[in-house]
C-alpha cells in the first residue's frame, strides 16, 4: 500500500447501489483517498450511498437512461487533475487490491497504459458463456486488424496517465470505450502492457448493464470503424474481398448454366462483373490508403523526433547558459573581492605615536 494522493480512482456507475459502497470502501482502505464516482443518472440511490461511503460524486451532463459508459470515462478523466488515474467498475466485479498490480506500471512510469486481463484469473460463472464468446470473438479481431494482442481489450480495469488519455481521440457514449482506448492507445505509439487480475461473479443483488447483443454488435462497429483510419488495408480489403468474392460465385453460377443448360443471364452477368470490378478497385483502394497511413506514420514519427531532437538542444543550450552565467556572476564575484582587497592595501596606515614627546 502506497501515498496515492496523486492518483483518481475512477469508477463509472448507473444503478449500483448494492455494490458501489464496498467498491468506494475498498479503495480508500487500498490508499485511494480520492475515489471519484461518475453516475449516469441512476435511480437507485447510487449517488447518495458513494458520497456517505466517502466519494466525490459527478453526474454526467446528458441526461436520460445512462448516458453512456464512454461518456462518463472522459468527463471524470476532464473534471480530475489527478496525473494518474486508474478505472474500475462499481458493480463489485473487481477487487480493489488488484488495482495496485494495475496502477504501478503507469505509476512507475514504465508504460502509459494498463489493461487488466480478466480471463487471467475469472471466478466460475463471472462470466456467461455467450459473454466469453463474444469477448474471444472480438479480441480475435482486434489482433487481426492491429497485429497486437493485448489480452482482454474489453476489460474495465484500467490505469493510464491522464496525459496519454487526452491524446486520444474518444467518441463512444456506450461500452465501445474501451475498444476505443485500446485501439488509441496504439496510434499513438503509447507503451501498453497487460497484468493479471481476479474477476469476480456478480453480486445476485446486482444487475448487469451490458445488453449482448446490442453493446457486443455496437462494439464490433467500433472496431471495425476504426480499422478505417488505423488499418485501411482491411477495413478496404474486406469490403473488396466481399463484392470480388461475390461477384466470382454468380460468374462461375452463370458459366456453368451456359454450358450445361445453354442460358443467358442477361441481368446477373453485368452485375457479376461490377461486382468484380468493384472488389478490385476495393482492394486497390486499400493497398493506397494503407501506403499512405505508413507514410503519414513515418513522417509523423520522424517530425516527433526532430521535436525530440530540438527540445534536446534547447534544455542543452539553456543549461549551458546558465553555466556560463554562473560562471559570471563568480568571475564578478572575485573581481569585487580584489577590488576591496585593493583598497585596504591602499589604505593610509597611522603613524605610531611617540610616547617620548609626550614626556
Amino acid at each position: 500500500m502506497g501515498d496515492y494522493a496523486d492518483v483518481c480512482a475512477l469508477v463509472p456507475t448507473y444503478n449500483e447501489a448494492a455494490t458501489i459502497e464496498e467498491v468506494v470502501t475498498g479503495l480508500q482502505t487500498e490508499g485511494f483517498e480520492h475515489v471519484l464516482v461518475v453516475d449516469g443518472h441512476s435511480t437507485d440511490g447510487t449517488r447518495n450511498l458513494a458520497a456517505d461511503a466517502g466519494a466525490e460524486v459527478i453526474t454526467q451532463s446528458k441526461g436520460g437512461h445512462g448516458s453512456g459508459k464512454g461518456q462518463a470515462v472522459r468527463e471524470g478523466v476532464a473534471y480530475t487533475d489527478k496525473p494518474y488515474v486508474v478505472m474500475l467498475d462499481g458493480d463489485g466485479t473487481y477487487r480493489p487490491e488488484d488495482a495496485h498490480d494495475v496502477l504501478h506500471p503507469v505509476y512507475d512510469g514504465r508504460v502509459d497504459h494498463v489493461v487488466g486481463d480478466r480471463f487471467a484469473d475469472m471466478e466460475p460463472g463471472a462470466m456467461p458463456k455467450l459473454n466469453q464468446f463474444g469477448n474471444w470473438m472480438i479480441n480475435r479481431g482486434f489482433g487481426v486488424i492491429h497485429r497486437q494482442h493485448l489480452g482482454d481489450i474489453l476489460s474495465g480495469y484500467r490505469a493510464f496517465t491522464r496525459e496519454s488519455f487526452l491524446k486520444m481521440n474518444l467518441n463512444a457514449d456506450g461500452f465501445g470505450i474501451e475498444t476505443e482506448m485500446a485501439v488509441e492507445s496504439l496510434r499513438n505509439d503509447q507503451t501498453v502492457t497487460v497484468v493479471d487480475i481476479t474477476y469476480l461473479a456478480r453480486p445476485d443483488s446486482s444487475e448487469s448493464n451490458l445488453r449482448p447483443f446490442r453493446d457486443g454488435g455496437g462494439i464490433l462497429l467500433t472496431l471495425y470503424l476504426r480499422a478505417k483510419t488505423h488499418n485501411p488495408l482491411f477495413y478496404f480489403g474486406s469490403i473488396g474481398g466481399i463484392l470480388a468474392l461475390t461477384g466470382t460465385i454468380l460468374g462461375i453460377y452463370i458459366a456453368v448454366d451456359w454450358f450445361t443448360r445453354s442460358a443467358v443471364h442477361l441481368v446477373l452477368t453485368p452485375t457479376s462483373g461490377i461486382l468484380l470490378v468493384l472488389g478490385v478497385q476495393f482492394l486497390i483502394f486499400g493497398v493506397l490508403a494503407d501506403l499512405l497511413v505508413t507514410l503519414h506514420e513515418e513522417q509523423r514519427h520522424q517530425l516527433e523526433r526532430i521535436a525530440s531532437t530540438d527540445q534536446h538542444a534547447t534544455d542543452t543550450s539553456d543549461r549551458t547558459d546558465d553555466a556560463a552565467s554562473d560562471r559570471t556572476d563568480d568571475a564578478d564575484e572575485s573581481d569585487d573581492s580584489a577590488d576591496a582587497g585593493d583598497q585596504t592595501t591602499d589604505a593610509p596606515h597611522a603613524e605610531p605615536s611617540d610616547a617620548s614627546d609626550d614626556d
